[in-house]
């Protein structure tokens, strides 16, 4: 596959939360169709990276810039990011009473391509999805999230990204709380996206387990706030087995890329 195209920018990114600076000067480029993972300790600023790309308004941005195919959205807000082509799945999806799962998606579908999806073309691509993730057809008809379990929920948000095939989609530990069972069927989604979409990924974990059968172009790893490590797919191996102890030494004090 040519990935030549710059899909995201990140440029020299300081974002607070509050008072507290949490992301401090991450610089990082994804090219259409790459997969990049961002790996790191628990609070490192993984999720922050994630949110801030969203524009949650909690994070606030200090400095820098981020841009989309060469537009500057670092101050647009969710809606127009979403619109896009920014996808985001929660680490701890939310419910929403009263609102329908397949009612929800058709909706982002419509807004996300600003046309009409006819009835029958929208179910037979969500029924070839929900096959794919293994879930039950009726959760369709579900309100969002409501009485899902946890894995069910981490599929709900997959089932999103394959249907609105977002440009740029982050995984914000999306195997988190799953078993081995759940995390393959989820891989096999996110497996999916990558086989029939041009969009870039950012997956965002502690863990590998839902890496083992990922294509993976480029691993960065995050200590305190910035990437201190930047390697291809054979990083994560190494991180499987040496785990993260050889970056805290250096409390993330300096950003070295290889």
């Amino acid at each position: 596959m040519l990935r030549s195209k710059q899909l995201l920018e990140i440029r020299d990114l300081f974002v607070n939360i509050e008072d507290k600076q949490i992301l401090k000067g991450i610089s990082l480029d994804i090219k259409k169709g790459e997969t990049h993972v961002l790996m790191g300790p628990n609070g490192a600023g993984k999720s922050t990276l994630g949110y801030a790309l969203m524009g949650n308004p909690r994070y606030e941005i200090q400095k820098g810039k981020i841009l989309l195919e060469g537009k500057d959205i670092t101050e647009e807000p969710v809606n127009k990011r979403a619109e896009q082509g920014l996808f985001l799945a929660f680490q701890n999806p939310l419910e929403v009473p009263g609102l329908p799962l397949g009612t929800f998606i058709r909706s982002a579908v419509e807004t996300r391509t600003g046309a009409r999806v006819r009835l029958w073309d929208f179910k037979k691509e969500l029924d070839k999805n929900m096959e794919i993730l293994q879930m039950d057809p009726t959760y369709a008809g579900r309100d969002l999230n409501v009485g899902f379990s946890g894995g069910e929920k981490k599929k709900a948000e997959i089932l999103q990204m394959l249907m609105l095939k977002p440009k740029l989609s982050i995984l914000d530990e999306t195997d988190s709380g799953l078993d081995v069972d759940a995390v393959r069927t989820v891989s096999r989604g996110i497996e999916e996206y990558q086989k029939n979409q041009q969009g870039g990924l950012l997956i965002i974990t502690h863990s590998t387990r839902i890496l083992e059968s990922l294509r993976v172009d480029y691993t960065h790893v995050m200590v305190n706030g910035r990437i201190v490590k930047t390697g291809d797919a054979s990083l994560v191996d190494w991180i499987n087995e040496h785990g993260f102890d050889e970056f805290l030494d250096g409390q993330g004090k300096d950003q070295v890329q290889s």
